[in-house]
């Protein structure tokens, strides 16, 4: 014991304080002990020194009392525990009381959770975010483990106070946080929190109108802590579920200032105050929330923000094999879900695996898995069936055999369907009583389809009996929802979607002229007006349901129509004319998914052919073929490792087509643009999207495009920015002379840490341009290490090609057109013609200038060329072995296989220098003048070189003194 203070310790803490009090001390003369043995605790010791006999008393009170404390924190720990463990370690996967429980810790799947930036906010429909998941391949990101959402990331030292959580509805925060409670309760994890209170937003919104103090809404809703009034320095978690539920206004702005826990007011009030820090800075909050609803709390209050993404394919899997007793029926389930988009897609949320299996689950029970749901629509029809069945069986004593569309179930079905209409036109996804009254819902009714459909339909009940309704997942709604419009057409023929009209405004009639078609296209136009893609699966479900294989599949609810064959495909035809108009690559991907549930391929196929053909031309296709292209990348099941834009079209119209699907989906894979005829518009894109905070671009090859030094300058800025990561640029070929080397100097300077690699062969660059980039590469912060210039490759003169006509000098290289035959000896490969080969095949890339006079043609061709005769056989340019450019004063002409390509190029000048740039990988071949040290482009062909290729030459007009030299 120090002698200059007396302490009180326990050893071990019971809420791991090492010291929970001090206070100075003179000098001590007496020392007492005391232990205190807690019920199912261990004990705890206390040695007192005290200075004087006459303090003995007051002390005894004082310890006596703070025992007492001590005592009530472990008891209420100790029996909020054991009722948390009640309370969480059974779930309903999708609802909450359906009668058989399953154990939270054996079905629990490790979500994908990853952090985020703060007040990222996303309002499009849940299922396009899903969707642009999976669009992105992998990427390298730190997953979170759901017991360290409060532990700072690497490299980030001070504590995290407030976390916020998002995800789409369906996708496991509500599961996440009973998972982080349980696993507290059952002294698993996290036992340096002394308290944790897990409140949602449904329970709070009853209170919304109700006044308490911070204290008195603790013990409202976890009266094991009566006990206890100050929490302030105790390790407290507030967990808050549901922030896109909350019906509070959490005015941030205008809400009062409150510090003291004890003084009681509104709940909103309360809840804006411990969100900023005012009410017990030192606890930690946890909140949950949809993406639309982040932006509620300022950023400011938000330490960290992460994002669950819901099952990676490799936790579907393991859901599966979880979910099924025998693993050849969970690889069923696997490998039938993989074939479907849609499914594959929707599989990320976990609730839809729930209802995914619960389908499968029951069709394989009666060996009717060759007919499992292929579509949205097939799988949310054979759910309700499912549902349906339960209920006669379970509730109304019925059998297997007997007809599930009982008058009763019909009538139930039809309540909710209208009920999920009129709530998601308003967005509205939980109801209260008052919300199901407004529809004209009785109460008891509502209580009756909760208790009959619990995994269609649930009702909550909060503290005293209060009651919140909602379906077990938005999807479950949206089908629902499009349930009733079919029915309510089909019933009565008033189409509910007509000019945007609901129940409460003038509905047409079929007798005013309304048709089947004429509600397809009301929704069609409707989800299109939305900018967040609110009805995208609204409308997915609605046209679905208008097949004839889904009304047999609700056969004795629905009633079949003679119209439908022929509305499905005027349906699939205004759709394909909706695509032709300027739509974002969100709502054409979703038209696409629309055409799917319609059975319709038609324009994807007809893209899928012109590839195979390879007759895909960007100039001939439609802005709905266009978006055909766009879904059947985005729809690959193996995201492509290396983005090649000549596998569709190389062309610059195609890559800015593409330039939103290359965003989305190809982020940070090798970017492959060689020889795609690009120009200063593509760079501008390409800078647009090496700045972008979304792109992770680090492999771009721009080579063998016509950028100049214009479009080097453009890409600069895309450099110059502080989000650009690009580690690899290929910039061969591209016309760049000193100009565009200063360019690239300067944007590496000012951002240095990114680039490694820079490839400028085949280019102008002159002598000053290589030193400014050379000086980069002394630089110690810049990260470039390598970088590439080129020379002209060598010409050898194959000796055996020349023809009798030529006369070679200056050591083989000089070639002159002569009027007397040379005494060449006799070869099979000399040609008769007045030209003649190099020896090297070519198989890679290569790049060589050439001087000529009079009339030449600078070449390349296969060896196998013709030699003897004088036909198109064996001229250069003329057959489909060989490429030429034609130089003479005339200026320049190009050809191949005897066609001629126009040619803006040129020249008057009886003489010049030419130079050839060839990539035998990439398939081009490009033809320049050389003037001034700057290459000016004549021509570029792009094919497939099925061969090595043989420069080659062509002197004519003996009179015109031709001539060339290498």
């Amino acid at each position: 014991m120090n002698n200059n203070r007396w302490c009180l310790h326990t050893s071990p803490s019971p809420l791991h304080n090492k010291s929970i009090h001090s206070v100075p001390l003179m000098k001590c003369k007496f020392l007492f002990t005391f232990v205190l043995k807690l019920q199912n605790s261990f004990p705890i010791a206390l040695c007192v020194s005290v200075p004087h006999r006459n303090m003995t008393k007051s002390l005894l009170n004082y310890f006596f009392f703070y025992f007492c404390f001590i005592e009530s924190l472990i008891t209420s720990q100790q029996t909020l525990k054991s009722n948390m463990k009640k309370k969480f370690q059974s779930v309903f996967e999708g609802i909450t009381n359906s009668g058989n429980q399953t154990f939270l810790n054996q079905i629990y799947t490790e979500l994908y959770i990853t952090e985020g930036e703060s007040g990222e906010v996303n309002n499009e429909h849940e299922v396009r975010q899903i969707e642009s998941v999976t669009w992105k391949p992998e990427r390298p990101e730190t997953a979170i483990r759901h017991e360290d959402i409060f532990k700072p990331s690497p490299g980030r030292d001070e504590p995290i106070r407030t976390v916020m959580t998002k995800g789409v509805a369906g996708i496991g925060k509500t599961v996440l946080t009973q998972k982080f409670t349980l696993d507290w309760a059952e002294d698993q994890t996290n036992q340096d929190i002394q308290f944790m209170f897990p409140f949602t937003f449904r329970e709070l919104n009853l209170l919304k109108d109700e006044q308490f103090s911070l204290v008195e809404l603790v013990h409202h809703f976890f009266s094991e802590t009566r006990g206890i009034s100050r929490f302030e320095e105790l390790k407290v978690v507030f967990i808050f579920d549901g922030l896109d539920e909350s019906r509070l206004p959490l005015d941030f702005h205008n809400n009062e200032i409150l510090t003291d826990v004890t003084k009681s007011t509104s709940v909103d009030v309360l809840l804006t105050n411990l969100i900023r820090g005012n009410l017990l800075p030192k606890a930690h909050l946890w909140i949950t929330t949809r993406p639309a609803a982040a932006n509620r709390i300022p950023a400011e209050f938000v330490g960290m923000m992460t994002e669950i993404r819901g099952f990676t394919d490799p936790q579907k899997d393991e859901y599966f094999t979880k979910r099924f007793r025998y693993k050849k029926q969970a690889r069923m389930v696997i490998s039938h879900i993989k074939k479907s988009r849609s499914l594959h897609i929707m599989c990320h949320i976990p609730i839809f695996c729930w209802i995914t299996a619960t389908v499968v689950e029951e069709m394989l029970n009666k060996k009717d898995e060759e007919d499992l749901p292929k579509t949205l629509t097939e799988m949310y029809i054979h759910f309700l069936v499912v549902q349906t069945k339960l209920k006669v069986i379970k509730y109304d004593g019925g059998t297997e055999t007997d007809s599930h569309w009982s008058p009763e179930s019909r009538k139930t079905i039809e309540s909710l369907g209208k009920l999920a209409f009129d709530q998601l036109m308003k967005r509205n996804l939980i109801f209260y009583e008052s919300d199901l009254a407004e529809c004209g819902i009785d109460i008891r009714a509502a209580s009756v389809c909760s208790g009959v459909f619990t995994q269609i339909f649930r009702e909550e009940r909060g503290l005293y009996q209060n009651k919140v309704f909602c379906f077990v997942h938005l999807s479950v709604q949206e089908f629902l929802a499009a349930l009733h419009v079919h029915l309510t057409f089909i019933k009565s023929g008033v189409n509910v979607l007509a000019k945007g009209e609901t129940k409460s405004k003038v509905l047409e009639t079929r007798s005013h002229g309304s048709s089947e078609i004429e509600i397809y296209q009301s929704a069609v136009d409707m989800a299109l007006e939305s900018p967040d893609g609110h009805l995208d699966l609204f409308l997915r479900f609605l046209l679905g349901l208008s097949l004839e294989t889904n009304k047999r599949h609700l056969g004795g609810f629905v009633a079949q129509t003679e119209e439908s064959l022929a509305t499905n495909k005027d349906t699939a035809q205004y759709i394909k004319e909706k695509m032709n108009n300027d739509l974002c690559v969100e709502k054409s991907i979703n038209l696409f998914h629309c055409l799917n549930e319609l059975n319709d391929q038609s324009l994807v196929e007809e893209i899928q052919q012109s590839l195979q053909t390879g007759s895909l031309s960007a100039h001939q296709l439609s802005p709905a073929q266009w978006s055909a292209l766009h879904f059947m990348l985005l729809s690959s099941e193996k995201g492509l490792e290396t983005f090649d834009l000549k596998k569709y079209s190389a062309s610059e119209e195609a890559f800015l087509k593409l330039t939103d699907v290359i965003i989305t989906l190809y982020p940070f894979c090798p970017l492959r643009l060689s020889g795609c005829n690009l120009s200063e518009r593509s760079c501008e894109a390409l800078s647009s999207l090496l700045s972008s905070t979304t792109s992770s671009l680090r492999d771009l090859d721009l080579s063998n495009n016509d950028l100049k030094d214009s479009g080097v300058k453009l890409l600069c800025s895309g450099l110059m920015s502080p989000d650009c990561e690009l580690e690899i640029l290929r910039l061969s070929g591209c016309l760049i002379t000193e100009e565009g080397c200063a360019a690239l100097a300067s944007a590496l300077t000012v951002n240095p840490s990114h680039l490694k690699e820079l490839d400028l062969s085949f280019n102008n660059p002159g002598q000053a341009g290589k030193e400014s980039l050379a000086a980069l590469l002394k630089n110690p912060i810049t990260a470039l290490c390598l970088f590439c210039f080129s020379d002209s490759s060598p010409l050898t003169v194959d000796l055996n090609t020349v023809s009798r006509l030529l006369k070679l000098s200056d050591g083989n290289r000089k070639v002159t057109r002569g009027e007397e035959e040379q005494p060449y000896p006799d070869h099979p490969d000399r040609f008769d013609l007045c030209q003649l080969l190099c020896t090297d095949g070519l198989t890679g890339r290569c790049y060589w200038e050439v001087e000529w006079g009079g009339r030449i043609y600078v070449s390349v061709s296969y060896r196998g060329i013709n030699r003897k005769g004088v036909n198109d056989d064996s001229w250069f340019g003329f057959n489909d072995k060989s490429w030429s450019v034609i130089c003479s004063d005339d200026g320049y002409t190009v050809w191949h296989n005897g066609r001629k390509a126009f040619v803006p190029v040129s020249t008057s000048s009886v003489y010049g220098r030419v130079a050839v740039y060839v990539d035998c990988p990439a398939g081009t071949l490009s033809f320049f003048r050389v003037s001034s040290e700057t290459l000016i482009h004549i021509y570029t062909f792009n094919t497939k070189f099925t061969e090595p290729l043989y420069p080659g030459f062509i002197c004519r007009n003996p009179s015109r003194g031709s001539w060339f030299s290498f």
